[in-house]
Protein backbone atom coordinates (compact mmCIF):
# COMPACT_ATOMS: atom_id res chain seq x y z
CA UNK A 1 0.00 0.00 0.00
CA UNK A 2 1.11 3.65 -0.51
CA UNK A 3 0.97 6.15 2.32
CA UNK A 4 2.20 9.60 2.38
CA UNK A 5 4.34 11.43 5.07
CA UNK A 6 4.90 14.81 5.44
CA UNK A 7 7.55 15.86 8.35
CA UNK A 8 7.64 19.68 9.51
CA UNK A 9 9.85 21.79 11.01
CA UNK A 10 13.09 20.41 12.64
CA UNK A 11 11.94 17.15 11.22
CA UNK A 12 12.32 18.18 7.90
CA UNK A 13 16.44 17.23 8.20
CA UNK A 14 15.33 13.13 8.40
CA UNK A 15 13.95 13.34 5.10
CA UNK A 16 15.00 14.23 1.47
CA UNK A 17 14.51 17.29 -0.01
CA UNK A 18 10.91 18.12 -0.28
CA UNK A 19 9.46 21.22 -1.20
CA UNK A 20 6.89 22.86 1.33
CA UNK A 21 3.65 21.80 1.16
CA UNK A 22 4.50 18.23 -0.70
CA UNK A 23 4.86 14.86 1.15
CA UNK A 24 7.03 11.39 0.31
CA UNK A 25 5.30 8.51 -0.50
CA UNK A 26 5.92 5.58 0.74
CA UNK A 27 5.43 2.08 0.29
CA UNK A 28 4.24 -0.04 3.29
CA UNK A 29 3.29 -3.65 4.33
CA UNK A 30 -0.93 -3.70 5.68
CA UNK A 31 -0.71 -3.50 9.21
CA UNK A 32 1.72 -0.64 9.15
CA UNK A 33 1.69 1.69 12.18
CA UNK A 34 2.77 5.31 12.18
CA UNK A 35 5.67 3.90 14.55
CA UNK A 36 6.29 1.72 11.93
CA UNK A 37 6.23 4.19 9.28
CA UNK A 38 8.28 6.26 10.66
CA UNK A 39 10.77 3.61 11.82
CA UNK A 40 11.18 2.89 7.92
CA UNK A 41 11.22 6.38 6.71
CA UNK A 42 14.21 7.47 9.49
CA UNK A 43 12.25 9.75 11.84
CA UNK A 44 12.98 9.37 15.81
CA UNK A 45 9.83 8.53 17.20
CA UNK A 46 11.11 10.68 20.74
CA UNK A 47 11.39 13.56 18.42
CA UNK A 48 7.55 13.59 17.05
CA UNK A 49 5.14 15.15 19.37
CA UNK A 50 1.88 15.74 17.26
CA UNK A 51 0.54 13.29 14.79
CA UNK A 52 -2.13 13.69 12.39
CA UNK A 53 -3.84 11.11 9.80
CA UNK A 54 -5.53 12.21 7.17
CA UNK A 55 -6.14 15.86 9.10
CA UNK A 56 -7.35 13.58 12.11
CA UNK A 57 -4.74 13.86 15.84
CA UNK A 58 -3.61 10.43 16.29
CA UNK A 59 -1.47 8.11 17.56
CA UNK A 60 1.77 6.38 16.76
CA UNK A 61 -0.11 2.48 17.40
CA UNK A 62 -2.30 3.81 14.50
CA UNK A 63 -2.30 1.64 11.71
CA UNK A 64 -2.07 3.08 8.80
CA UNK A 65 -4.01 1.89 5.07
CA UNK A 66 -3.52 2.60 1.68
CA UNK A 67 -4.06 6.23 0.34
CA UNK A 68 -3.31 7.71 4.29
CA UNK A 69 -1.35 11.08 4.12
CA UNK A 70 0.36 11.45 7.82
CA UNK A 71 1.61 14.79 8.92
CA UNK A 72 4.18 14.87 11.91
CA UNK A 73 4.67 17.62 13.84
CA UNK A 74 8.22 18.58 16.61
CA UNK A 75 7.60 20.16 20.04
CA UNK A 76 7.76 23.62 20.05
CA UNK A 77 8.45 25.95 22.10
CA UNK A 78 8.29 29.73 22.61
CA UNK A 79 6.99 32.75 24.44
Amino acid sequence: MEVELRVYATLRKYLPAQPLGEGTLYQAEPGTSVAGLLEQAGVPLDQVKIIMVNNRHAGPERVLAHGDRVAVFPPVAGG
